[in-house]
């Protein structure tokens, strides 16, 4: 029984993970979890790439400045960014206010509480992330690959397409592999700004660890997310050891 918990006279159990994978509210939890990361993984990739080509081949002095640009928000507390996003996505928050400028909500809407404030912060805060782990491949590959394929008869986005995206995939992977296992375990964030009706899988632990002071549970929980980005950790450690020996 290695997938257990140990009781404090020195056996194991299963229980409490039987316990986890029966009840739909800890599913649903698990499921929203799995869910948000994977959109938030994705809007990075999907957003990360153009803007570490543009950083790549920028001039050098252009390159530093959006350098500083994503990375300056690494140097302030995740806590405090949290907290900022709570105050734009609050009641009377510049995105609330601007949505109903444009006609989209009624008057004292609040996005406070929803999924939506929770991958909006979570981007933030792991976007650089994933711009910096593609921009460390691009800036290795040679530029003449894309002058050779313009020569060609390539426009610039089917060069781009053709030529530098399949190069970069190793730094798309590495990236969202990176940002898919810090957001599905993150716990501040999706906390403060999904509140307790929106709970992820982190949150949940902390939760039966401290209100409800069930340990056990609490341990399998964890065990639980522990095994699920070993999963996703494997094949990508496989993979990795094919292509670069």
């Amino acid at each position: 029984m290695v997938l257990g918990v140990k009781y404090p006279d020195g056996s194991f159990t299963l229980s409490y993970i039987e316990r986890f994978l029966t009840d739909a509210y800890y599913l649903g939890v698990a499921w929203r979890t799995i869910k948000l990361s994977c959109i938030i993984t994705l809007v990075c990739a999907i957003a990360g790439f153009p803007f570490a080509y543009v950083m790549a081949r920028a001039r050098p002095r252009l390159r530093v400045w959006l350098m500083i640009f994503i990375t300056l928000p690494l140097m302030t507390s995740v806590v405090v960014r949290t907290f900022g996003w709570m105050v734009l996505l609050g009641r009377g928050g510049l995105l609330p206010e601007a949505l109903y400028a444009m006609g989209f909500v009624r008057r004292n809407y609040s996005m406070m509480h929803t999924e939506a404030a929770i991958v909006i912060g979570m981007i933030q805060i792991l976007f650089p992330f994933m711009v910096l782990s593609v921009l460390g491949v691009i800036l290795r590959l040679d530029p003449r690959l894309e002058e050779a394929s313009r020569v060609m008869g390539c426009s610039f986005l089917a060069s781009v397409r053709r030529v530098v995206l399949p190069l970069s995939v190793p730094g798309i992977v590495a990236g969202s592999l990176l940002v898919f296992t810090l957001s599905v375990s993150y716990f501040i964030t999706p906390s403060l700004l999904g509140g307790a009706r929106l709970p992820v899988l982190a949150g949940s632990i902390y939760e039966t660890a401290t209100k409800s002071q069930d340990w056990p549970f609490a341990a399998a929980q964890s065990l639980i997310l522990f095994v699920g980005v070993l999963i996703l950790l494997i094949p990508y450690i496989r993979l990795t050891r094919k292509s670069h020996g």
